[in-house]
């Protein structure tokens, strides 16, 4: 990265209290891209099921997509520390009664029941962001740098988070990467609230619109569930592409290229001036780019070009959410903001879901290579409704 470009980063973290919550919520942080795979490695070894292991994990990210709003709305009524705590050890007493009763053979309901309660966990990177905004309120410059971190530091820590937890769960014992990720949530969490000089702070007089209902918010939601089956879709369609080829143990690291790339572009990206920022251009070159892959899987049908392709196509993902986050912050109230956010995780939860089904049902019906149009089909759909959503504006 360019001199001019780490310096834009170190004046980020000169401000104070900045280093120790960034520190708390990236050790939070990490077991998100942790639990899921750690859930079905130890729910499918002892049950033989990977159905089982799916259903369960598909059953968490629902319940995590319906109280995510709700948990975000409380933290902006009485604050980070007073909700986000107790709501934090609520997820990890989940995580532990799942890893019990996967231990010990309980029903399968109880599985479900266990695992339903890790939707408790705050949105720790909206926390985050919620203070960047709140430090940085009159430097937009500043602010869209913090937000360029961010999601870097979201795309570094579910690239990283799957492999650490298959390499505890399987070096060690099968519930050693759930229990791994209950400590650093909640260890990470203590630390991050602990910084009170930096938390927003609890602002009396509320605002009468929910953020779902603002002029705006609605189709940049809609953009994000599109891109939410982006990443969803891809994440099928290059195991499917890589068990079709005969290496599906390397589909993670194929995987970890394309977030590699949008946490590169990212950083690059937040060092930029914000004006010159736009969404659509942000949204049509991850239309553009993420054709690549398909090219790479359906006409080259090679796996080392995917995984150069995956490289490249990431790289519109970071800018593209970096903008349209930033979008949402000046859109939203000061005093719903963390629930402005959630609705944002919400969205690409959504399209997740939806992407996963459709990339898998196009990977079966159709082929692994043709998967591929999925996401590219998404990533289009994200720049029409853009483009829709601003023809519609009044003038």
């Amino acid at each position: 990265m360019p001199i001019s470009a780490t310096a834009a980063y170190r004046r980020l973290f000169a401000l104070p209290g900045t280093r120790a919550f960034t520190t708390g919520n990236l050790l939070a942080r990490l077991p998100m891209g942790m639990f899921s795979v750690s859930a079905v490695v130890m729910i499918a070894g002892p049950r033989g099921s990977y159905a089982l292991a799916g259903a369960v994990t598909a059953t968490g990210l629902a319940a995590t997509a319906l109280a995510g709003p709700w948990i975000a709305r409380l933290v902006d009524r009485h604050g980070q520390a007073r909700i986000a705590v107790p709501a934090t050890l609520t997820a990890v007493l989940g995580s532990l009664a799942l890893l019990l009763c996967v231990r010990y053979d309980a029903p399968h309901w109880t599985l479900f029941a266990a695992y339903a309660a890790t939707a408790a966990t705050p949105n720790i990177g909206g926390l985050s962001r919620a203070r960047w905004a709140h430090l940085l309120r009159d430097e937009p410059g500043a602010l869209h740098t913090a937000n360029s971190f961010e999601q870097a530091a979201d795309e570094l820590c579910f690239m990283l988070g799957p492999v650490l937890a298959s390499f505890l769960s399987g070096t060690f014992f099968p519930e050693a990467g759930t229990l791994a990720g209950a400590v650093l949530l909640l260890s990470g969490m203590l630390v991050f609230t602990a910084q009170r000089a930096t938390e927003p702070p609890v602002r009396t007089a509320r605002s009468a619109r929910t953020p779902w209902r603002i002029p705006g918010i609605p189709p940049l939601l809609a953009c994000f569930t599109a891109t939410g089956a982006v990443f969803g879709s891809m994440e099928v369609a290059t195991i499917a592409f890589a068990g079709a080829h005969g290496h599906r143990t390397v589909a993670g690291a194929v995987l970890a290229l394309q977030a590699a790339g949008s946490g590169a572009a990212g950083l690059v990206f937040g060092a930029r001036r914000p004006a010159g920022s736009r969404l659509g251009h942000c949204l049509a070159a991850m239309a553009v780019l993420m054709t690549l892959p398909w090219v790479a899987a359906g006409v080259a049908g090679s796996l080392p070009v995917l995984a150069g392709a995956l490289l490249v196509a990431g790289m519109a993902t970071a800018p593209t959410m970096v903008t349209a986050m930033t979008q949402v912050q000046k859109r939203t109230p000061a005093d719903r903001l963390n629930e402005g956010m959630s609705l944002v995780v919400t969205g690409l939860l959504t399209g997740i879901a939806c992407g996963s089904a459709a990339g898998g049902w196009a990977a079966e019906h159709l082929s692994p290579g043709t998967a591929f149009l999925v996401p590219a089909g998404a990533a289009a759909l994200a720049l029409l409704v853009h483009t829709a959503s601003q023809a519609a504006r009044p003038r």
